[in-house]
């Protein structure tokens, strides 16, 4: 998770794009400088991960010596399907075999990557051939086991032990063991040493005709070939000639060294994404450390061509480093080694908006074929990837706008029944309130998220102040427009200080266009009543619509976003992992 940022609070992407929308384009709100980096090769957060692999216990198939064995690594789709992924080496008469053979694949957040592993005995006329070539069938089959990326990169010391199962065990009352496989994660990252720079520059040019240029910078490396390679930008500032954006972070190994030639360009922004270079500097991290402890500027210049010639015209524009200091940026997964979990909280709409359950037209059908309904498959979406991030699998479920039996309106009532407590075990738990609430409220109005952001804010809060270690995600899922959105503005805004994050997920038809103010992307922050602005951007907001086969959904690609969100409100804390 190294890619720079260019926002300490926000620790995002911020001219209207997010981490997330440069992962994927497609699926959410994107505008034209997200475009514009994503045709100059900027792409978003991700970790390589290498994972190392041993055994115990194998069965000994062999009659004169002992088992030789070699484990294949796959992935499997959503679909069933099996993608061979490596193998390792044959390690000679063991049953207890370490293999040094590691694979490196890349771990996202945003979705289940299961992992399954088997063993297999290796014949002895195989043996001095490449194990790339071996024909499966034609050796013996030790043992299976299946998980996903995530179980084991938040174990603690990200190491997990799975039993090695074969078919004919798991059909057996009296399962006999075939061993146990080991397998542990190490995030391949060669330096966490990050450089936090404020940048400034004075003199812009003029390029708008009525107003001040409103620029940005766009720091991208050098490659061998010459190619320029983006990997930071800055906010847009407005009618500002002496522009001085906020601090931007850069992960030293990203750039490749402290040595390593830079680019820095700034433009001007326009909104139909033909954005104008008012000028740029080529330098280093060395150069732009002398630039701060000189307290000096460089001048910025354009190059023009001039026939077959290329001349350079320097400009008196220039670039300052208000600030240079260098730091250990701890990621993602250094959090939840060091115990950090994400906590998954859900928020259903139950007025009346949504239709009458037991029709078929309503939002709320439940089909009797099993296919699920847009608030299930959201659920389930957000559900089963965070599950895996949360120790105890308890989920606090609320249902607003709707009338409980005997009741007035509630605006969050527990969707579990209880009067007590909120909390419903796992994702299935999560799916048979649902279904049992729909039984047993009428359904009402209006679509108020105020109480339940609050209710959220409570338990976080109440987490900080017991020290806990819990970062906090709620899912609201809602088919019509909020009508309290001054009063959700206030709880968001307060709730901006604390460890949440909320993804807001639209469904049905309805125009949402008056929900994407809760999401800051295009805009300014939040600000409340009293006149508080936002401390962060804590809210996602999409419109949930059908994906084809195989995409990834517009709910998992916000997902993309979280651990950035999260190393948002850790770093602005200054918060470090217990490792």
């Amino acid at each position: 998770m190294g890619n720079c940022c260019s926002d300490v609070a926000g620790a995002r992407t911020a001219i209207g794009g997010t981490a997330g929308g440069l992962l994927n384009p497609g699926d959410g709100p994107n505008d034209a400088v997200d475009n514009f980096l994503k045709s100059r090769g900027y792409h978003g957060l991700f970790s390589q991960i290498e994972l190392s692999f041993s055994a115990s216990g194998l069965r000994d198939r062999d009659v004169l010596s002992k088992s030789d064995p070699m484990m294949v690594l796959y992935t499997k789709g959503k679909n069933g399907a099996l993608e061979e992924l490596g193998r390792t080496e044959v390690v000679m008469n063991s049953l207890n075999p370490t293999w040094i053979t590691k694979h490196t694949l890349t771990y996202h957040f945003e979705v289940v990557q299961v992992l399954v592993f088997r063993v297999y005995d290796v014949d002895t006329q195989f043996h001095n051939a490449d194990v790339k070539i071996l024909k499966l069938e034609e050796q013996q089959f030790l043992g299976e086991a299946t998980c996903a990326l995530s179980e084991i990169i938040t174990k603690s010391g990200r190491s997990l032990t799975l039993d090695l199962l074969r078919e004919d065990s798991t059909r057996s009352s009296n399962s006999q063991k075939y061993g146990k496989l080991e397998v542990h994660a190490e995030e391949c990252i060669g330096s966490k040493t990050t450089v936090e720079m404020i940048l400034k520059c004075s003199d812009l040019e003029y390029r708008d005709l009525f107003s001040k240029s409103d620029p940005f910078l766009l720091v991208s490396k050098v490659v061998e070939s010459g190619t320029h390679i983006p990997i930071c930008k800055t906010e847009a500032i407005k009618n500002d000639h002496n522009p001085t954006w906020k601090p931007v972070f850069l992960n030293v190994q990203q750039v490749g060294s402290k040595e390593s030639p830079l680019i820095i360009e700034c433009y001007n922004f326009n909104s139909n994404g033909k954005h104008d270079l008012l000028g740029k500097v080529q330098t280093s991290l060395v150069e732009l450390e002398k630039l701060y402890s000189g307290g000096q500027g460089e001048n910025l210049f354009l190059s023009a061509a001039v026939g077959h010639d290329s001349q350079t015209k320097v400009l008196k524009s220039r670039l300052f480093v208000d600030k240079f200091s260098e730091s250990i940026q701890y990621t993602f997964l250094d959090y939840l080694a060091g115990g950090f979990e994400l906590n998954f909280m859900v928020a259903i709409d139950y007025t009346a908006s949504n239709g009458n359950p037991r029709l078929p037209d309503s939002l709320h059908y439940i089909d009797p074929s099993g296919r699920p309904n847009s608030y299930q498959r959201a659920i389930v979406e957000v559900g089963e990837v965070l599950q895996f991030y949360d120790s105890d699998k308890r989920f606090p479920t609320w249902g607003f706008g709707a009338r409980p039996i005997d009741g007035p309106v509630s605006h969050c009532f527990n969707l579990n029944g209880s009067s007590h407590y909120c909390e419903v075990e796992g994702i299935q738990g999560i799916m048979m309130a649902y279904a049992s609430a729909l039984l047993n409220v009428s359904l009402a109005g209006p679509t108020l998220f105020g109480p339940v952001i609050n209710n959220a804010a409570l338990i976080a809060s109440q987490s900080v102040a017991n020290g806990g270690r819990k970062y906090f995600v709620l899912l609201i899922i809602t088919d019509g427009v909020v009508t309290d959105l001054q009063e959700t503005k206030d709880a968001l805004v307060k709730a901006s200080d604390l460890p949440l994050s909320i993804l807001i997920v639209g469904v049905g038809g309805a125009d949402f266009k008056e929900m994407e103010i809760l999401d800051a992307d295009k805009g300014d922050r939040l600000e409340s009543s009293s006149g508080r602005v936002a401390s962060r951007d804590i809210v996602q907001f999409v419109p949930f619509r059908d994906v084809q086969s195989g995409e990834i959904s517009v709910v998992q690609a916000l997902l993309a976003e979280l651990p950035t969100q999260f190393l948002a409100y850790v770093r602005s804390r200054n918060i470090q992992p217990s490792l």
